[in-house]
């Protein structure tokens, strides 16, 4: 199965990094490409816990993979090392076999000069989902995180 990896510097310490990984209304602020919006249903941060997020295109033209307009999400964090890393197994909610199956998600996080060097993976794509578009998604939600954090960090 395709995966993704994608690498990005964080101007702010893994500690601030960690918390947003496991702060619902900062995923919600950052797990979201440009154009769509993002609402958390359900979310708790620790092992076993469930989480459930939708993503909504603004506009109508965005084609959703679970309705018309929103791709849909659930899963559960499967592994949390403070401070370190966060493994979430993410599966999308459609009637599309080609976009169906478990996902895993995670998080490495690594001190680097000035900040933090967070490592992306998402492995097991299923077939219906890009690798390409994929990572400009997570390119841009990984943009989002380190906006969010380096602006917490200054306040």
């Amino acid at each position: 199965m395709p995966s993704t990896r994608v690498e990005k510097f964080v101007g702010a310490p893994r500690p601030n990094v960690f918390r947003a990984l496991l702060d619902a209304h900062s995923v919600r602020t950052w797990m979201v490409p440009d154009g769509m919006s993002s609402r958390v249903h359900e979310f708790d941060p620790r092992v076993g816990g469930r989480f459930r997020i939708s993503l909504t295109y603004d506009l109508p033209t965005g084609a959703g993979k679970t309705t018309a307009h929103t791709d849909t999400f659930h899963g559960v964090f499967a592994r949390v090392v403070p401070d370190r890393e966060v493994v979430q197994i993410v599966e999308f909610e459609t009637d599309d076999p080609e976009l169906r199956g478990e996902m895993t998600v995670t998080y490495t996080l690594d001190d680097a000069p000035g900040g933090t060097r967070v490592t992306a993976c998402h492995e097991n794509l299923p077939p219906g989902l890009s690798p390409d578009e994929n990572e400009i998604g997570f390119r841009m939600a990984l943009a989002k995180l380190a906006e969010h954090t380096e602006h917490t960090a200054e306040h």
